[in-house]
């Protein structure tokens, strides 16, 4: 029985804490985002999970001291991993879901959380693998929809509407399914803070309370979590350190691939991504991503194909860049696919180091597909991509490039050389601008195509002069 109550306010957005109500948090500089919560603190003693019942005293109430278990006597199988029924999910899962785990998987709305996690259900359970839905967004009738349309409508899929925690915790202790998906963990409220749905008590409280049945039961809980603004989670920076693994989704809702990849795993590597495309039967896997991102057609001037590495898997991207001279007194530098700081870097180094005058041109910098170019290694491929486009001249025409461009000017060397140039050779690309280094150590492994030039780059200058020649200007 509750024994009484803790006031005190507390920011939704960065979890600050304050004495009395503030307009403005003094945490994150947001405005009325301090609400009042109320933490009731139970009387009864918690069960101890040890045998050993030495207790001690803890605020009053006595506690029973844990056993301690030798390393030695723990035992674990591999093999007890769920498999999802999708591929490219088991693949950055590391292999499939472990029983007792706890995954957290976020992206912006729309791009296809809730099709792929129903998916994954729905092949489970026409497996025979006992599973639920927890659906605090959506009514039946909408999960029902989307199940037809996904091609399990006579599916026995369990669903539960349900927002209390509480009660969400007592129908997973009475169901036992070996997995679960909540959807979504900002939608669930807890009776024990006062707080309102989604804010940091809340989140934090239910995910708490979820996360002790899943490891009591060995239920595998998958949470669906939303992104803010800025694509990072909602909620507070501790709930990524409670789950085992944090997923993201990602990709543009007008394009049709998408990329899943982990940025946690306790359970495997965080090296591996996988591919799907969105379709009207839901979410295809990609099996063969490599090139799904290059344009049809031949590619002209300010475009380059860049061979950039997701995890063990290497992607090609084609690299498009628009330069226009401007009249605006703060040229745009407006990239999409691209880190904003990373371009107007590349951008200085090209002003300084290839002399390029770029300081009154607007410029525009777009990776094909709607992919996030994360890889150093991409960086000469955006700065040829924009010299070629500055001169409207050069580049284009399968010209391929890699390598990861200093303040100095120098093309450093980039990881798994050989692994780039062998995907640009499958793909039958005639030429590549690749660092010194790598192009060395692919003449020296041999395996490379007649056909294809490998032309080694030290500098950015020497990169723009082969790529890019000053025949043409588009300043004059």
């Amino acid at each position: 029985m509750p024994r009484g109550g803790k006031r005190s306010f507390v920011c939704r957005e960065c979890d600050y804490q304050s004495p009395g109500w503030l307009g403005r948090c003094p945490g994150c500089g947001q405005w009325n985002t301090i609400d009042e919560v109320t933490q009731t603190v139970a009387a009864s003693r918690p069960p101890g999970r040890g045998n050993n019942r030495n207790d001690i005293r803890v605020a009053g109430a006595a506690v029973a001291a844990p056993a301690p278990v030798s390393l030695s006597e723990v035992t674990f199988d591999t093999s007890d991993r769920i498999d999802t029924g999708l591929g490219e999910l088991n693949r950055v899962l590391g292999g499939g879901l472990v029983p007792g785990s706890v995954v957290l998987v976020g992206g912006e709305p729309g791009v296809g959380k809730s099709t792929l996690l129903l998916q994954a259900l729905l092949s489970m359970e026409s497996r025979a693998v006992p599973t639920l839905l927890i659906s605090g967004e959506e009514s039946a009738a909408q999960v029902k929809l989307r199940s037809v349309r996904l091609g399990g409508g006579r599916s026995s899929l369990r669903l539960v509407t349900e927002t209390q925690c509480e009660a969400l915790v007592a129908a997973l202790e009475q169901l036992q399914p070996s997995t679960c998906v909540v959807d979504s963990v900002q939608t669930l409220w807890s009776a024990a803070v006062s707080s309102t749905p989604g804010s940091v008590a809340q989140i934090r409280e239910v995910t708490a309370q979820l996360l002790q049945v899943a490891k009591a039961n060995g239920i595998a809980l998958i949470l669906v979590g939303h992104v803010t603004k800025d694509g990072e989670l909602a909620g507070p920076r501790v709930l990524e350190h409670m789950v085992d693994a944090v997923l993201s989704f990602e990709g543009d809702r007008a394009q049709p691939f998408r990329i899943l990849r982990a940025v946690k795993n306790r359970f495997g590597s965080t090296n591996e991504v996988g591919v799907f495309q969105m379709a009207e039967q839901g979410l295809v896997e990609v099996p063969d991503p490599a090139s799904v991102f290059l344009e049809e057609g031949d590619m002209r001037s300010g475009s380059v194909v860049v061979p950039v590495l997701e995890g063990s898997r290497c992607l090609l991207a084609e690299v498009q860049a628009l330069v226009a001279p401007t009249n605006l007194t703060m040229p745009q530098r407006v990239a999409r696919g691209v880190d904003r700081n990373r371009l107007a870097m590349i951008v200085a180094v090209l002003s300084r180091r290839a002399r390029l005058p770029l300081s009154n041109c607007d410029i525009f910098v777009n990776i094909a597909g709607g992919l996030m170019l994360e890889d150093p290694a991409a960086d000469l491929a955006v700065a040829l991509a924009i010299a070629s486009a500055y001169r409207d001249g050069g580049a284009g025409q399968g010209l391929a490039a890699f390598g990861e461009i200093s303040l100095t000017g120098k093309v450093r060397y980039a990881l798994q050389g050989d692994k780039r140039i062998q995907e640009l050779a499958r793909r039958g690309l005639p030429r590549i601008l690749a660092p010194s280094r790598n192009a060395e150590e692919s003449a020296k492994g041999g395996g490379t195509p007649a056909d294809m030039k490998i032309e080694a780059i030290s500098d950015i200058a020497e990169a723009v002069r082969l790529a890019a020649p000053a025949a043409r200007s588009s300043s004059g």
